[in-house]
């Protein structure tokens, strides 16, 4: 059998209530637009380590279907290692990466496909409508993220965090080739495209279950971001430590003035110096807490442990 044009990615942690509608849509747009023998497809669902169903249904699935296949991982790793997991089995020349969660329309794809078609590498959906499905603890720190990526990549989009996503085969391939234990997918493989568009795409509520990324994985998510793509952290501490280190010289002067000409103010002066110092251990503090975070990832490269360890691939032979 010829390889498929097309390969959708969709990663699954804990979504037995959302997978039957997922299918149920997915696959009705795939026979309505991909049904041609030069548009073949084939999906490939990631199991990172589900507790509920899901494994069960996703098996069910590929039993039915010979272009589903299932990468069972031994564990739950994350979403952007089971697209990782994906990525490494997936034929397709155009792969398009979708969440489960059904909040952006499987009925989008065929918009990201025809814009690849126009010779793009890397196609990202924008979602439209988030201030009104989305609370304000999801899309501010949303906006913080695409502004801090924006930042360190040097491409201006507007939307990093949609996971509807479209990738060239090559794009695939050369990220795989990345090693590295904290990728952010979106911006790992802009830095391997040459031409980058995106696109607007519907955005709904969530259609059951609980999102998977809480406070500390967006937290963490900032932090990948930081260390993995850009040194502007460190470059940041060390303007910082130069402009404490001349606004510290200037407050001895002034201090020392003001000893001279008011003797009877030294009290105050000590506790000036108590601020001023607890201002210093402070910065000190967040200059060892970044630090930290770029040894400590260095620490988990050089141990060189798998990305994800998968388990058993279900596809029909």
């Amino acid at each position: 059998m010829s390889n498929p044009y097309l390969s959708i990615v969709i990663p699954i942690f804990n979504e037995e209530e959302n997978i039957p509608v997922l299918w149920e849509r997915l696959s009705r747009m795939l026979q309505e637009s991909f049904a041609t023998p030069e548009r073949g497809w084939e999906v490939v669902f990631t199991d990172d380590g589900s507790r509920d169903r899901s494994l069960e249904m996703l098996k069910a699935i590929a039993a039915e279907e010979p272009r589903v296949s299932v990468v069972e991982f031994n564990r739950n790793y994350g979403q952007h290692s089971a697209i990782f997991g994906a990525f490494s089995i997936v034929a397709g020349e155009i792969i398009v990466t979708l969440d489960a969660d059904l909040q952006n329309p499987p009925e989008e794809i065929p918009k990201l496909v025809a814009k690849m078609e126009e010779g793009f590498d890397v196609v990202g959906g924008w979602r439209q409508g988030r201030m009104d499905n989305d609370s304000l603890f999801r899309t501010l720190p949303s906006k913080i993220v695409n502004a801090v990526t924006r930042k360190t990549t040097g491409v201006k989009l507007n939307d990093y965090g949609c996971m509807l996503r479209a990738y060239r085969r090559e794009i695939v391939d050369a990220m795989l080739q990345c090693k590295e234990r904290s990728s952010f997918i979106p911006a790992l493989a802009n830095s391997f495209a040459k031409r980058i568009a995106e696109v607007p795409v519907g955005h709904a509520e969530r259609a059951a279950g609980e999102s998977k990324y809480g406070l500390w994985k967006l937290i963490n998510l900032q932090f990948d971001l930081l260390t993995s793509f850009s040194l502007l952290p460190l470059q940041m501490l060390s303007v910082i430590g130069v402009l404490i280190a001349i606004l510290g010289f200037v407050l001895f002067l002034g201090l020392v003035a003001y000893r001279f000409l008011h003797p009877e103010g030294t009290a105050q002066g000590v506790f000036t110096l108590f601020a001023i110092l607890f201002f210093f251990v402070g910065c000190q503090f967040v200059a060892f807490g970044l630090l930290g975070e770029y040894i400590g990832r260095i620490y988990q490269e050089v141990r060189d442990r798998p990305r994800f360890v998968v388990k058993r691939i279900h596809k029909q032979l």
